[in-house]
């Protein structure tokens, strides 16, 4: 086959994978998505992909580009037809540049976000992009997906976090963005547009990211809380007390720690059961001490005003990484549970408590013992609300009758209370559909503008998003 053989040409005859188990390539993480591959090509360096594109798009051939393939809504693995090349760039892993001067460093799209943030690191810096799949999602990855975590109250999104990029255009061409500049206004802002197109409007091959003085200290505490609206009053008092220095606000409800209890019990919890715990953590410049005094002010305070009922502070890194990982073992207690409905959305923080108690009761009515698994990012209105089927139901029955009923009654109380449907996970293909139904006809018809000029075949990754 033709093109097979300008692949070959292009980046090697053992680096075009088209026999054998491609299974790592062709299935999603959430295993709910099944593609197969005309090829897997894993290109070495910005050269080859840009080759790769070229010979793609002179046989009209689709590219899915691929980082860790930690896509949560089916957006990085082939559709069915066996036409779609995917674009590996996991040997794209270089560290280029560190310029500590300027606190910027320079990473290849293939570079794990795990060993971007330990390159960081040892030069006594900090690249604060921090979420569950760090150890195998890529920088990449986290671009296209614009992906969000546990410290954007303080640090803001990937996007955020973004100073330049390299990329390759559908056409084959490369734009060298890479400038670390924090200023430059000289026209359209291309770097912004490519960030969360997730692989639609071209091949991101290289990022220039913000780095932050790692700092003095960083304490972490749990807390309970009665009713979500004091979760929101303790964010205030947090927000008040410890400003900037304020850097994670996770909050959990019941039933999802519960998930953890059932099927982790090896995993210590510092409080016991309560409505709702929050997770709290605080970066501090000046000292361990300092922080520990801060933070400590700011629970007994709480405490006082009735706002949690609960708290406890780690006493070290191995507490405090313990904590964490309650709050990251919840969706994995969750594929143990079996099936769920996912939900990543986001909302005006002042109108998560309405939104949480109107939509449990919609579900609950509507389907009578379902669990909301409620956890996430309060301190940046990012829910993932989370729909496990009735105790004695198979999740997969549940899924196969209810899932589209389910997340009409749930975006509706979304937009009803103005918040979006999509807030760190990106739109994929599980959300392609939805996207048209709450997205405005304005916005969408710009989006579909964009994407037909750049490009015009209709070939970087189809099928997802427009």
């Amino acid at each position: 086959m033709a093109l097979i053989d300008e692949l070959n040409s292009a980046v090697g005859a053992a680096q075009v994978l088209t026999e054998g188990d491609l299974s790592a390539w062709e299935i999603d993480w959430r295993r709910r998505y099944r593609g197969r591959a005309l090829a897997i090509v894993r290109p070495a360096d910005t050269l080859e992909v840009a080759a790769v594109v070229r010979a793609c798009a002179r046989h009209g051939a689709s590219i899915v580009t691929q980082g860790g393939n930690t896509s949560l809504v089916g957006g990085s693995v082939p559709d069915a037809s066996g036409t779609q090349v995917v674009l590996s760039l996991k040997r794209m892993a270089c560290i280029r540049h560190i310029d500590e001067p300027n606190l910027t460093m320079t990473v290849e799209a293939g570079c794990v976000l795990e060993q971007a943030q330990a390159a960081a690191a040892d030069r006594a810096l900090l690249y604060p992009l921090s979420l569950a799949a760090e150890g195998s999602c890529t920088v990449g990855g986290t671009l296209a997906t614009n992906a969000g975590g546990t410290q954007v109250l303080r640090y803001g999104n990937a996007r955020e976090l973004c100073l330049g990029l390299e990329v390759v255009t559908p056409a084959g061409d490369i734009w060298n963005g890479l400038s670390g500049l924090r200023k430059d206004n000289t026209g359209y802002d291309l770097r912004d547009l490519y960030i969360g197109s997730e692989g639609t409007l071209g091949v991101i091959t290289a990022a220039t990211l913000k780095l932050y003085p790692q700092p003095a200290a960083v304490t972490t505490a749990m807390a309970s809380l009665s009713t979500l609206e004091a979760a929101v009053r303790l964010l205030d008092m947090a927000r008040s007390r410890l400003d900037a220095g304020l850097t994670g606000f996770e909050v959990m409800n019941e039933t999802a720690l519960d998930l953890v209890r059932r099927h982790f019990p090896q995993a210590s919890q510092p409080l016991p059961r309560a409505s709702w715990t929050v997770l709290l953590e605080q970066s501090d410049t000046e000292s361990e001490i300092h922080a520990r005094v801060r933070f400590e002010s700011l629970l007994e305070a709480a405490l006082r005003d009735g706002c949690i009922t609960d708290a406890a502070v780690a006493g070290n890194l191995e507490q405090a990484a313990a904590m964490w990982r309650l709050r990251e073992l919840i969706p994995l207690a969750q594929a143990e549970e079996g099936l769920n409905i996912k939900h990543d959305i986001s909302l005006p923080v002042s109108r998560i408590p309405d939104f949480v108690k109107h939509t449990d009761a919609v579900l609950e009515t509507t389907w009578p013992g379902t669990r909301i698994v409620d956890f996430g990012h309060l301190g940046d209105g990012n829910l993932h609300y989370n729909v496990q089927a009735p105790p004695g139901v198979a999740a997969a029955d549940f899924l196969r009758a209810n899932e589209t009923a389910v997340n009409e009654r749930v975006y509706n109380a979304v937009m009803a209370h103005g918040g979006s449907i999509s807030a760190e996970h990106g739109i994929g293909v599980l959300k392609r559909d939805t996207l048209a139904a709450y997205k405005s006809p304005v916005a969408l018809q710009l989006m579909r503008a964009i994407k037909l000029a750049l490009d015009p075949l209709g070939t970087m990754n189809p099928g997802r998003v427009l």
